[in-house]
């Protein structure tokens, strides 16, 4: 008995032994250096991601393959990724934290491994997947293993596409190839100030264009959230990117069958705002902040922008309505007046289709003079991009509800979730604008051969006929017109009645829409 007592003893100590190795996998120079620079370790991260406690981590005693190319003296446990799965608010996701401090958090072939396995239980369990990405590139002692590694994740992007959310936070280096795989996710998070994505590093775009250009210049998180869209969300700090991607989780649900968490609302459903009354200026031409706008109609008055800095011409994010979840869109009078342009048309194209695959519904606030005119926009396609937009609204079959707040312009009407491309509820303030185009633009070309001095009395004739709600209204492309005050009522009941929309389409094996 002793003896068996004995064994199961240094079984039990050899165990602690492992598992203080896999927890201390990276150097402790490496480990310092992480430290200095006011970075949190890989499992830190994921400790921090999920709700206290709920982490369970998965392989952590896997070793990379002993035939790894001069690299047989150091096989730490678990390689460079830690994973496993937690809860964040209650609800279970998979995760996966690339690790810095072990080979510089390069890709080897167990790396992957473990990152396919945690992808392949998230769609099977219909779970979230969050990914930190902290990763010097493909392990080079691995050659192809390596990037045959990267094609399998890659894989696993697709599809799980549209079936569960896909969240990427980068803190740290993602570089060449590894940039795709948070490109192909739903969101991308990145810190400022230490977080950088590239396909090639300033070396090799000085070398070929002669460009010399800074890392955080080139693939930083402002110039990835302001000029590139590719972030669509930042933050000053890693703790902080953590909670926000949690906050961000709240509003989605856990996979495509099922919907958004519900939560109760401290703002009263039958709540009017009188200052909507006023807010949208008499003069036609003066902007107003569309923001402004949305705080005051959606719960609580919080607003989780997504892609703030890019294309401000176009306001996304998500809210809540009566407690349910909704992505809202918005045209912005403080920027280009509100136009569609080509990058207006991607942001609010990929950010409706992503609503849809998750079954949130869609509040669209509409105030566009139409699309953006020029050389510069017509040869970069803005007709190609602008139809990934109407595309976007018309493939949705979620709840589609819009607000007309004033100028619906040609066009743009139609693609900003109009009644006949199957918005479900339709309304427009008083103030609003529904015609073909603005009031003097239409009577320089109807009444181009009018002397000049009756100008003003015909485009005050063309406003008073066309440029206001009741025309539309009368022809049921506008449900109803209603006081600016009595918007969030009155979009929280239609929400309401479209919530049990089921709406059948065609069968195919998919769209095609004009990437």
């Amino acid at each position: 008995m002793a003896e068996s007592h004995e064994t199961t003893a240094g079984k039990l100590e050899w165990l602690q032994e492992l598992r203080g190795q896999a927890l201390h996998a990276g150097s402790e120079k490496a480990v310092a250096r992480r430290r200095e620079e006011g970075r949190l370790l890989a499992r830190e991260r994921a400790l921090k991601l999920c709700d206290p406690g709920s982490f369970v981590e998965l392989d952590r005693y896997v070793r990379h393959r002993e035939s790894n190319f001069g690299m047989m003296d150091r096989r730490p446990y678990g390689d460079a990724v830690v994973t496993g799965y937690g809860t964040v608010f209650g609800r279970k996701v998979f995760v996966f934290s690339q690790d810095f401090t072990v080979f510089g958090g390069s890709l080897s072939e167990v790396f992957a491994e473990k990152i396919c396995k945690v992808m392949d239980l998230a769609v099977k369990y219909g779970c979230p997947v969050i990914g930190i990405n902290d990763s010097g590139g493909a392990r080079i002692q691995e050659g192809v293993v390596s990037l045959a590694g990267y094609a399998e994740i890659f894989w696993r992007n697709v599809q799980a596409s549209g079936v569960i959310p896909q969240i990427s936070l980068v803190m740290g280096p993602c570089a060449g190839g590894a940039v795709y795989s948070p490109a192909m996710t739903d969101f991308i998070f990145m810190v400022e100030g230490s977080s950088y994505m590239f396909i090639t590093g300033p070396d090799v775009v000085k070398t070929v264009t002669g460009e010399e250009v800074t890392f955080e210049e080139l693939g930083g998180a402002t110039t990835h959230a302001s000029k590139s869209g590719v972030a669509q969300f930042t933050a000053p700090d890693e703790e902080t990117c953590l909670e926000d991607a949690r906050y961000l989780l709240s509003f989605l649900p856990q996979n495509n069958a099922e919907q958004p968490a519900w939560s109760a609302p401290m703002d009263p459903a039958d709540r009017e705002d009188a200052e909507l009354d006023t807010l949208v200026p008499d003069n036609p031409n003066k902007p107003y902040d569309m923001h402004e706008v949305i705080r005051r109609v959606v719960d609580d008055g919080e607003f989780l922008e997504v892609s703030e800095h890019w294309a401000e011409n176009i306001v996304t994010g998500f809210a809540r309505l009566g407690g349910h979840a909704v992505g809202v869109v918005g045209n912005q009078p403080r920027s280009l007046a509100g136009v569609l342009d080509i990058d207006a048309s991607n942001k609010a194209a990929r950010f409706v289709r992503t609503c849809d695959a998750f079954n949130v519904p869609l509040v669209t606030f509409v105030d566009v003079p139409g699309f953006l005119p020029g050389t510069e926009q017509e040869w970069g396609g803005i007709i190609r991009h602008g139809a990934k937009l109407l595309y976007a609204y018309c493939e949705a079959t979620v709840p589609k509800l819009t607000v007309i707040t004033r100028k619906a312009y040609g066009g743009a009407y139609d693609v900003m979730s109009s009644k006949h491309i199957r918005a479900d509820f339709n309304f427009a303030w008083p103030t609003a604008e529904v015609a073909v185009m603005g009031p003097e633009g239409a009577v320089n070309i109807i009444y181009r051969d009018r002397p000049e001095e009756e100008r003003p009395e015909l485009i005050a004739e063309y406003k008073e006929t066309f440029a206001n709600p009741y025309s539309a209204a009368e022809r049921g492309y506008v449900d109803d017109v209603i006081e600016p005050r009595r918007t969030r009522p009155v979009l929280i009941d239609a929400l309401e009645t479209a919530r049990t929309k089921a709406e059948a389409r065609p069968r195919r094996k998919h769209g095609n829409i004009p990437l």
